[in-house]
């Protein structure tokens, strides 16, 4: 029975990057490996608003392309933000309940704050607890190139008791942005990739690290059930 439990697999939300699209998110994290993706049950959600202006994959990948929020130039002022959010928990509840959130680029920036946020009871209080989340070119509201959204004003007011692996690309303009986010962990686990701002393919030490995360998620689940 427990063992069964163990390699029950988890179900994550899949939040994809700016003025980009749930299919878009989907071709580039089904390049994995079979032995990762068999471990995970992957929901691709698009964003709630249309793109506002030009995506920069255009003329590499099909549109239609969505945000999750809209803010100023300066990333200090944020718009549609409450909105993202309650269409995202609705999205949870209705078709969850889910273990976790995986995160691209501005769906990382949102996923890593979500923890914080339904800890403090600011957001997503009608959905399942977030048990983890991995987060792929991320950065930290409150950051030095972000500003907070209210919601999340104390999203990261102490450090996020919720395991998270981070992935960091060498040549990623976001790279040190994603470093500040891992501090904000009490456990990150971390993927290194020579890639820059995209969803890298697995090496054979990243699967590794990515498997081992999925263990002891699926392992603290069964212990959660047990208690």
């Amino acid at each position: 029975m427990e063992n069964s439990q163990i390699h029950k697999k988890l179900r994550v939300v899949c939040l994809h990057g700016f003025r980009t699209s749930a299919e878009i998110l989907k071709k580039l994290v089904l390049r994995w490996p079979e032995s990762v993706l068999d471990r995970l049950d992957l929901h691709f959600l698009d964003a709630p608003f249309p793109a506002q202006g030009k995506s920069i994959v255009e003329g590499i990948f099909d549109p239609p392309y969505f945000e999750w929020f809209q803010a100023d130039k300066e990333f200090k002022e944020y718009y549609k933000f409450e909105e993202c959010l309650e269409y995202i928990e609705d999205y949870m509840v209705k078709n969850g309940p889910f273990d976790g959130v995986l995160g691209f680029s501005q769906g990382a920036v949102l996923a890593a704050a979500m923890p914080g946020m339904q800890g403090e009871g600011e957001a997503l209080s009608k959905a399942a607890k977030i048990k983890f989340v991995i987060i792929i070119s991320g950065a930290k509201f409150g950051g030095p190139k972000f500003g907070v959204p209210k919601l999340a004003a104390n999203a990261f007011s102490h450090p996020l008791d919720c395991p998270s692996l981070h992935f960091l690309g060498e040549t990623d303009f976001q790279k040190e942005e994603g470093k500040i986010l891992t501090e904000c962990f009490v456990d990150p686990h971390l993927i290194h990739h020579p890639k820059g701002h995209t969803v890298p393919r697995l090496d054979d030490e990243s699967v590794g690290t990515m498997l081992g995360f999925i263990d002891k998620i699926q392992k603290m689940a069964v212990q959660e059930e047990g208690n």
